[in-house]
């Protein structure tokens, strides 16, 4: 594929910090903090102006921090990277803290706020407000230790590897055999992943455990019962309910699963199954051999370039700006972080897409969920307060998600055969349904998990059986893997590392599923409403947001069943 030439963006001319600044200490970056603490406002255009120049050390902050991240999980066997991540954590971070309190109180507090644009500030005003609610001195240092915890969990599960036809290969790979023709390939592959996991179970449960404590403690400080009433407001749930959480499970749990039950049952049936087991689940159910949309990193990010400049010539502009830029590190191999994210950089505007592909229909899922959230990073990078670009999850993922289904009308770049594009099609539509699945469950978990913090590692496990059962197709079997079931959730990194992050991809799910039936109808005015959604990043409410993309917000059963009978139809199409 021939490299077009694109413009590469530079970082804006800076007008509060210096241009070459270097943050090597507390000591570099706190004149700018107290510039801004002290200095004297006059006028409404002055307290704009301190808006932006706070904005700009914000950004420089953020992206710096970004960086370190991004390097550590890249490697995270190199101790420096480790360190350097740790430090910021540790040694600016802590800092931070008590100057953006004040700094939030001289805003609120200020006689020109009311002067201010009220429609253009009022989202971002709102959650200085709430910020400052929650805001507890005695809860930096414990903020502090759960971001240094927090990030052992990506150490400990990146050290996972298994022996396979005497190679060391990590479990991202390994899960690639999941779509082995052959049956007692694909259970003994299962079995060793399963048997390693087991090797580290306590070591993650004991983090959880200290976690958990942790943040019932900065709960309990910040004067909330427990910790999920306290993430609620700390997310800035401003939009819906806790109980709105529990009707989604409900929801879900109605409409969505007998739906996979229904599909469980024909794969049982087309693969001549007497018993459907849990490595039976990713392999085509005809036995056909897996799809392999491509073959190395480079070919991914070659083809996605040219699906999404087939949506629409910019997107794949942007793709081709990172690939250019070096902003891009998709492959996997032993040491490197598992998962996968896009990680925004916001002075630059450009942001980082990390992920561990190994040439699976799953990695090219990925890679165009990862370019929807570098499409929503490009449309909002001019917008003049960082706060305006960090949507929340439930329109960030909207971003992502929605790209999943909208290119999978161009995914021939992909498959050149009429017959492999419908199975990834067919693939791709049943996760979509069965993903709301897995979200239901992982969220009512946390849910119970910070409702009852001094819960016994017994009863956690026992509590998730009970969970995960409630949201799994009785069609599979999982007699014997009593052990395996009791542990599943502590494979979702969100759970470690970002609490309650994760109904968000359920609302989410919903959301781009009515994005692309939009788009079936009419591709230009479905486009034009989804990047105006997304080029709003949060000076809207949810809601509106998502009027402005062309759906609802809504996640009652109607609505649900209503979606799920549209994915079903174009389903049976395939």
């Amino acid at each position: 594929m021939k490299t077009k030439q694109v413009a590469i963006p530079t970082k804006p001319i800076r007008n509060f910090l210096p241009q070459d600044l270097t943050i090597d200490s507390w000591k570099r970056i706190e004149s700018f903090f107290i510039d801004l603490k002290e200095r004297k406002i006059a006028s409404a255009s002055e307290l704009e102006q301190w808006m932006v120049d706070r904005s700009e050390l914000e950004a420089v902050l953020s992206e710096d921090f970004a960086w370190r991240y991004i390097k550590m999980t890249c490697d995270t066997s190199n101790e420096e990277l480790t360190n350097r991540y740790n430090f910021f954590v540790s040694e600016i971070d802590p800092h931070i803290a008590p100057y953006s309190n004040e700094l939030n109180i001289k805003l609120v507090e200020s006689p020109f706020l009311k002067e201010l644009d009220i429609e253009k500030y009022h989202i971002y005003i709102r959650g200085i407000k709430k910020a400052l609610e929650l805001y507890r001195e005695a809860n930096i240092p414990l903020q502090t230790k759960i971001g240094i915890e927090s990030q052992k969990y990506g150490a400990i599960t990146a050290a996972m590897t298994i022996e396979w036809e005497g190679k060391e290969i990590t479990l991202q790979m390994a899960s690639s055999l999941m779509k082995e023709v052959n049956r007692k390939i694909r259970e003994e592959v299962y079995q060793k992943i399963q048997k390693r996991r087991t090797t580290d179970v306590d070591v993650l449960n004991d983090l959880f455990t200290e976690l958990i404590q942790l943040r019932h403690q900065v709960a309990i400080n910040a004067g909330f019962k427990n910790y999920r009433d306290y993430k609620f407001d700390e997310l800035g749930r401003f939009d819906y309910t806790i109980q709105d959480c529990f009707n989604f499970h409900e929801s879900i749990a109605k409409e969505i699963l007998p739906l996979a039950e229904a599909s469980d049952r024909e794969r049982k049936k087309i693969m001549n199954l007497d018993v459907l087991k849990p490595w039976d689940m990713d392999v085509d159910e005809e036995g056909k051999p897996a799809l392999k949309p491509f073959s190395s990193a480079e070919e991914l990010t070659n083809k996605s370039i040219e699906c999404f400049s087939t949506i629409r010539s910019d997107f794949g502009d942007y793709l081709e700006i990172m690939k250019t830029m070096g902003y891009l590190d998709l492959d996997s191999r032993i040491g490197k972080a598992p998962g996968g994210y896009n990680y925004p950089l916001y002075e630059i505007g450009v942001p980082f897409i990390f992920m561990n592909s190994v040439g699976t229909h799953r990695d090219l899922v990925t890679m165009v969920h990862e370019g929807g959230h570098a499409i929503h990073s490009f449309v909002t990078r001019d917008l003049p307060i960082t706060d305006f670009k960090n949507a929340p999850s439930e329109v960030a993922e909207l971003a992502s998600m929605a790209m999943e289904l909208i290119s999978m009308e161009h995914w021939d770049v992909f498959f050149k055969k009429e017959e492999d594009l419908k199975r990834a099609k067919k693939e791709q539509l049943d996760k979509s349904l069965k993903t709301l699945l897995w979200i239901a469950a992982v969220d009512k978990f946390q849910h119970w998990i910070y409702e009852n913090p001094n819960h016994t590692v017994k009863e956690r496990m026992r509590n998730w059986k009970i969970v995960i059962g409630q949201f799994t197709s009785k069609e599979i079997d999982y007699s014997g893997l009593d052990e395996v079931r009791e542990r599943g959730w502590q494979s979702q990194l969100h759970i470690y590392e970002v609490p309650f992050y994760y109904i968000e991809y359920g609302m989410a799910q919903l959301g781009a599923i009515a994005v692309w039936r939009n788009y079936k109808q009419n591709p230009e005015k479905a486009l034009n409403a989804y990047e105006a959604a997304l080029r709003l990043g949060y000076t809207k409410s949810i809601p509106e947001i998502y009027k402005t993309a062309g759906i609802d917000f809504d996640f009652s059963q109607a609505y649900v069943k209503e979606l799920a009978d549209f994915v079903k139809t174009e389903l049976d199409k395939l």
